[in-house]
């Protein structure tokens, strides 16, 4: 056995012989994660809390934030924005502290790559938001790779085969500047605070009616008598509804269909019509009546399976939670789509 064993040493040893330096790196730093793994101390894979693209020019660059608030340019979305094809030709290269992408190994790259970019550049693992694994760069690196091709051309070493690359990265680095002062204005103005509030202001528009729409039945029966039923109200042909009941009504509809929508009603009320008018004659026909059909279908459809009004509250939070009255700065317009048993 024991020479069996040196046999397998000595194979190994010669395999390793042959294996270029960079080559050793890797298979080194691949066999370290797998014994953290064994011994559970490798770090759990960060997932991606948004995802979007980046539109630089005609570019789109696919890009995420991580819930460690890491922001990331995806892996072929770097290929991209370099203009190259999506999986880059060659390999990373790790040596100690330096760790290299593939499209920054060239050789007449080196004198003009900082030391910063050199530890920094790593890939980033992660999870996207359908569970996928994926692959990423930190979002700082890509303006910083451009530079090294820009600095490479300006000191005339660039190969025939690098120059796309650098016009790509010439591209870049102008869109980074535009957005870049757009930014910087909208900061220093505080723009940056209120302009959610100008785009749900524009958005709750469309759900408003300029007129008291003429009256139509809205409501079906079915809601308030499940309604009823879930409060043990006894429900009469001839009753009054309890006064409550319009609180409960503002909670479970108007307040779900869109943020602040309840407000802006009451304002719409106020500003043209009079107390006594339903909320719902002041939405509007091509939106704001649908919407609220789409809702109360959803709503009385949940009160139908339910016999108790805590638990039927419980899962309508879940499907259709309230909206916020005001956005924040970092509410986006997509979210504030209403939400539906089938989605």
């Amino acid at each position: 056995m024991a020479d069996a064993n040196d046999m397998q040493s000595k194979g190994g040893k010669a395999r390793a012989k042959k294996l270029s330096k960079g080559d050793r790196s890797q298979i080194a730093k691949t066999a370290a994660q797998a014994r953290w793994t064994k011994e559970g101390k490798l770090r759990p894979i960060p997932k991606a809390t948004h995802e979007g693209t980046l539109v630089i020019g005609e570019t789109e660059i696919p890009c995420a934030v991580l819930e460690d608030g890491r922001r990331l340019i995806t892996q072929s979305g770097m290929m991209v924005a370099l203009g190259r094809a999506r999986q880059a030709k060659g390999r990373d290269y790790y040596d100690g502290d330096v760790n290299l992408p593939a499209f920054l190994t060239a050789k007449n790259l080196k004198p003009f790559i900082p030391e910063d970019l050199q530890v920094t550049s790593s890939q980033i693992e992660f999870d996207t938001m359908r569970g996928m694994r994926a692959f990423g760069y930190a979002a700082e690196l890509l303006p910083s790779v451009c530079d090294v091709f820009l600095d490479a051309r300006a000191a005339g070493v660039l190969a025939h085969n690098q120059e796309p690359i650098a016009d790509q990265a010439l591209i870049l680095i102008r869109g980074f500047a535009r957005i870049g002062i757009i930014a910087l204005v909208d900061e220093a103005t505080g723009f940056q605070y209120d302009r959610p509030r100008r785009d749900l202001e524009e958005y709750l528009k469309t759900f408003l009616s300029e007129s008291l729409r003429r009256w139509v039945r809205t409501f079906p029966g079915d809601y308030f008598k499940h309604l009823c039923r879930l409060k043990q109200v006894t429900l009469r042909p001839d009753m009054k509804l309890p006064q409550y009941f319009g609180h409960l009504t503002n909670d479970l509809i108007y307040r779900r269909i869109a943020p602040g929508l309840l407000k802006a009603l009451k304002e719409r009320r106020e500003e043209r019509g009079k107390a006594s008018n339903k909320l719902h004659s002041w939405t509007s026909d091509d939106l704001g009546r649908p919407e609220l059909l789409l809702h109360l279908g959803t709503v009385v459809g949940l009160m139908k399976i339910h016999t108790d009004y805590e638990q039927f509250k419980k899962q309508l939070d879940s499907i259709a939670p309230v909206y916020p009255e005001n956005p924040t700065l970092f509410d986006d317009q997509k979210d504030w789509e209403t939400h539906t048993l089938t989605e």
